[in-house]
């Protein structure tokens, strides 16, 4: 788990760095929904899914 989880936060740094220019310092301070909500906010917000969609999707797969 320590390897999978070195290697996503070296991706997430990238991403936070190139995306928003933060530093090293600033991603390590930052929280999982700070970063969530700060690279959200880079990406066009579209409508919510479908209902029908949502109703088939969950007769196919049903939660157990």
């Amino acid at each position: 788990m320590t390897d999978r989880f070195g290697a996503a936060a070296v991706r997430l740094s990238g991403a936070a760095a190139m995306l928003l220019g933060w530093r090293p310092a600033e991603f390590w301070a930052a929280t999982p929904a700070e970063l969530a909500a700060a690279l959200q906010s880079l990406t066009p917000q579209a409508e919510g899914p479908d209902q029908s969609l949502m109703d088939a999707l969950r007769r196919q797969f049903p939660d157990e």
